[in-house]
């Protein structure tokens, strides 16, 4: 994996080449604290507590991780030090490796890239709390109303064919609102990667104006769920889908779709140019039971600005859905495996710091899976498997030392 990692995309060097951040340089270069924090997420050890217990083996020198393995306080300070654009460079660099070595391949029909752009709450509590925490009151049932702390970032992942690429993430700031903070996350993806995607994907909430105009300016488009039942643009879509039979039955699966497609809506002034919306009731057969089958209805609704014929109501409907499949897999196993929601040291840059840390590793593990293994050798072993081969690689002079005794 570390031989792969800098073969490729010269982990080590960059990882050498850590400039030092603090006012006065510690008994601990700089690097090596970038290696530590790199190997720490990469193993999956979950904690800082979990790394120091590290603290007498010697790491490989693959990893640049020389001399002695800091300590749980001081790693999680020094990378609230750390220079975030130095990691988003490199997450750059990543995907421009990939993508030059045509392993990044396209989801869906007419080479069409999407981007999903989402909210996440990683932190909550009712007592812990720092200057950039955001604030929120919350009724516990009977108990009088308390004030709760919390943090949330806004992500942006890529799909592409082998799943999910994360680029990027964006804390939100106090007295703003998640779409806010996802124009700025935008803004910075369109920079550093301006032709990585062409339509991008969001929940019921980036149905606004203001964030659909920023999109097309941009010369993307955008797709996002309509769900707001007091708005005039869905009011006329009801009104036109009781009126009308389906344009279109499209078949995924065990799920049926009854579609109404409508272009050239100009009920939605605010975003001064006609929109489309894609109106599906799907129905599903679900075997809850040996011979009993049951069939679960559900209704969803799009606002989009792509036309039909860039992406045909099939299509649409495949982009649409895989917002929430991918985004769904990608954050449970960021949860489950890479431990994203730990809170290593409560300050807002050191989150930030080991959130764009764990989608370098997230990327970098992905592209050895699909990129070194072949399908012969990744056939019957859930991705967990290998995340533990590395571990006992990496960690593999660990084990004498904590078998030695005193």
């Amino acid at each position: 994996m570390a031989g792969y990692a800098q073969r490729y995309f010269g982990l080590i060097d960059w990882l050498k080449g850590t400039p030092e951040m603090r006012m006065r340089r510690g008994r601990i270069p700089m690097p090596t604290m970038a290696s530590c924090a790199l190997l720490m997420v990469l193993c999956a050890l979950g904690s800082l507590n979990a790394l120091e217990q590290c603290r007498k083996t010697r790491q490989s020198k693959r990893w640049g991780v020389k001399g002695t393995i800091p300590s749980a306080d001081q790693l999680g300070r020094v990378m609230g030090m750390y220079d975030s654009r130095a990691v988003r460079r490199y997450l750059q660099r990543v995907y421009a490796k990939q993508k030059r070595r045509k392993a990044i391949k396209p989801a869906y029909p007419g080479s069409l890239f999407a981007l999903v752009i989402d909210g996440h709450e990683c932190f909550a509590s009712y007592r812990r709390c720092c200057k950039r925490c955001l604030k929120r009151r919350v009724n516990k049932g009977t108990l009088r109303e308390r004030v709760q702390f919390y943090h949330r970032v806004v992500t942006a992942i890529l799909v592409h064919k082998n799943g999910a690429l994360l680029l990027d993430v964006e804390m939100q700031q106090e007295a703003e609102n998640e779409v806010g903070a996802a124009v700025r996350l935008f803004d910075r993806i369109l920079a550093m990667y301006p032709r990585a995607f062409d339509v991008v994907v969001a929940d019921g909430l980036y149905a606004q104006a203001p964030f659909f105009k920023r999109v097309r300016k941009a010369g993307k488009e955008a797709i996002a769920v309509l769900k707001d039942e007091n708005r005039e643009l869905l009011k006329d879509v009801e009104g036109l889908r009781k009126t009308t039979p389906p344009q279109r039955v499209v078949r995924q699966g065990k799920t049926t779709c009854e579609v109404w497609d409508i272009e050239q809506l100009e009920s939605w002034a605010q975003v001064g140019m006609p929109v489309r919306v894609v109106y599906s009731i799907e129905t599903t057969a679900v075997n809850r039971q040996l011979g009993h089958t049951q069939y679960v209805t559900a209704t969803w609704a799009w606002v989009t600005t792509i036309p039909r014929a860039h992406l045909p109501t099939p299509h649409f409907l495949e982009v649409a859905h895989d917002r929430w499949d991918v985004e769904n897999r990608a954050f449970n196993e960021l949860r489950t495996f890479w431990h994203i929601d730990h809170t290593y040291h409560h300050d807002a840059n050191t989150m930030l710091n080991f959130w764009l840390i764990t989608m370098l590793a997230y990327n970098l593990f992905h592209a050895f899976y699909f990129g070194s293994l072949k399908p012969q050798a990744r056939k019957g072993k859930s991705k967990y498997r290998f995340l533990e081969y590395i571990k006992a690689d990496l960690l593999v002079e660990q084990i004498p030392s904590m078998c030695s005794g005193p």
